[in-house]
């Protein structure tokens, strides 16, 4: 084990549909890969209209996090869709006591890393938000007393796919500019195995579709914004 990666996500689905190519790469580099959902996602999308939809999508998270080779996987039990300024500051305190629990028994010399989404969002969804600034509140907080927190990446859409403002939903703003990436991940050869994982997440059908063809032959490229 050459480091440590918490991935600190709003929904059961946002590792699978998000940068799901740099985890799985990293943890078939030798990285241990520890993944957090604030949420379970009964906000979501319920095509079967399942009396139980968050169970179920926790679920196919858990489905997801063992084919990404995760070693632990903690949900946070927060209601999708109703995160908020308060709820991000508990939030950013019980990661901080997960992952120092994580951290008890680590090697001294280990890198460690935050991966979570866009502090934009990425599509807009204020859980997104919430979830990348408890990612940076934890962060933060924990590197003032552990050298061994590295760097925080976000996950980020690159202008060149989406080079325009979305209101078709929420309110997507347009994509980052070459000068705003810092990092880009190049994960295609991973493609059939992140096929596999996003298969996981079938209450999400829609999502999914709309995923893999956004994606298509790029499945795996992904690109972060980097912080220390």
């Amino acid at each position: 084990m050459n480091k440590i990666i918490f991935g600190i996500f709003a929904h059961p689905d946002d590792e699978a549909f998000g940068p799901s190519g740099t985890l799985l790469n990293e943890v078939k580099s030798g990285s241990e890969l520890h993944l957090i959902t604030l949420t379970n996602g009964d906000a979501g999308m319920n095509p079967d209209s399942l009396p139980n939809l968050g169970e179920v999508r926790l679920q196919e998270w858990k489905a997801a996090g063992k084919l990404l080779g995760a070693k632990s996987m903690r949900h946070l039990g927060y209601k999708d869709g109703h995160l908020n300024n308060i709820a991000m500051i508990e939030i950013g305190h019980q990661l901080i006591d997960f992952i120092t629990s994580v951290l008890q028994d680590a090697p001294t010399d280990v890198e460690i890393e935050f991966i979570t989404l866009d502090l934009n969002g990425l599509t807009g969804h204020i859980d997104h938000i919430v979830a990348a600034r408890a990612a940076c509140f934890a962060f933060y907080s924990l590197k003032k007393a552990d050298s061994r927190l590295s760097r925080i990446r976000f996950s980020c859409l690159a202008a060149t796919n989406y080079p325009e403002v979305d209101t078709g939903w929420i309110f997507r703003e347009k994509g980052r500019t070459t000068e705003e990436i810092d990092e880009t991940i190049d994960a295609r050869d991973l493609a059939d195995e992140l096929v596999a994982i996003a298969n996981c997440h079938q209450t999400q059908r829609h999502d999914l579709e709309h995923f893999l063809t956004t994606a298509g032959n790029n499945l795996g490229l992904n690109y972060f914004i980097v912080r220390t």
